[in-house]
């Protein structure tokens, strides 16, 4: 008995270092992009671009940062990026958990008809050109709805939330509470909402990523510049700052603007990421929980 028990103790331990080993590898293959980004926004763009900039940054400048800033428009852009993710996430957090727990109800008639009506809109869609159409119809073109509205709700968020009920809600619960002559819009909001932090959690994630990286959509709808998201502030200032021999016949001066430009390329990654980096970590303890109760058991 005693020699199994070494044995699968030195069994367990070679897993271990082995599971561990491998883990760190994938670690240091995700993280060493992010890294090599950060430390080459700091680097003096020439030294990245020979490839002495590995591991720790060389010839430290912060004159990306220092010209991006300069940009009163970044800041206007960080504001309606803030509101356009807040508004966006709330609003389809809110449709979605609903629509979701709808489509979980048993007693629902038609219910599996309407879930698969939502699922071909998964696959299918009327294209770029009919959505700028219903999108001009409805007088939102220029306006903070077009950001918002249009893409407020994904079916595949939906089924995931569906499933999360379907296994997180027992039908007793549903039957008690109307034993008791609870309402179905009172057991949504004092009973499933409450016992589903871990699903909103993953639905505020996605949305808020989803919309914070969006630009597309401000790019076909937004006209005025002060409805301009961030991204397509960042991106007026990469494009600013391109190298053009046609325009620019200094050598020395076209030097300093590839220089800049190559730059600013990492800046303007870090800058558009980190408001992300700071959210993550609030919603991490429900996001792993979240995601496999809805696509696992379902």
């Amino acid at each position: 008995m005693a020699t199994n028990k070494i044995h699968h103790a030195k069994a367990d331990t070679i897993f271990n270092a082995l599971n561990y080993f491998l883990m760190g590898i994938i670690l240091l293959i995700v993280l060493y992009p992010l890294w090599f980004i950060l430390i080459a926004s700091i680097s003096d763009p020439n030294l990245v671009n020979l490839g002495k900039v590995t591991w720790w940054p060389k010839g430290f400048t912060t004159m990306g940062y220092e010209k991006v800033f300069e940009y009163k428009d970044v800041w206007m852009g960080f504001r309606n990026s803030f509101f356009y993710t807040v508004a966006f996430t709330l609003i389809a957090t809110a449709l979605t958990v609903s629509s979701g727990y709808v489509i979980s109800r048993k007693d629902l008639i038609g219910r599996k008809a309407l879930t698969t009506f939502f699922m071909i809109c998964m696959f299918f869609n009327g294209g770029m050109i009919p959505t700028y159409m219903v999108v001009s119809n409805l007088k939102m073109i220029d306006t903070v709805w077009a950001v918002i509205i249009p893409n407020c709700v994904w079916v595949y968020n939906m089924l995931i939330a569906r499933t999360f009920f379907v296994t997180s809600i027992p039908d007793e619960l549903l039957e008690a509470s109307q034993i008791d002559g609870c309402t179905n819009l009172r057991f949504f909001f004092t009973i499933v909402v409450p016992l589903s932090p871990a699903i909103i959690a993953v639905l505020v994630l996605f949305y808020a990523v989803a919309q914070w990286n969006s630009f597309f959509d401000a790019l076909l709808y937004i006209k005025s510049k002060d409805l301009y998201p961030l991204q397509i502030h960042l991106r007026n200032i990469l494009l600013m700052n391109s190298v053009d021999s046609a325009v620019i016949g200094d050598a020395a001066a076209m030097d300093e603007r590839q220089r800049l430009a190559d730059m600013l390329k990492f800046v303007l990654i870090i800058i558009s990421c980190v408001p992300m980096f700071v959210v993550y970590p609030f919603v991490q303890k429900y996001f792993v929980k979240g995601v496999m109760i809805g696509a696992v058991k379902g």
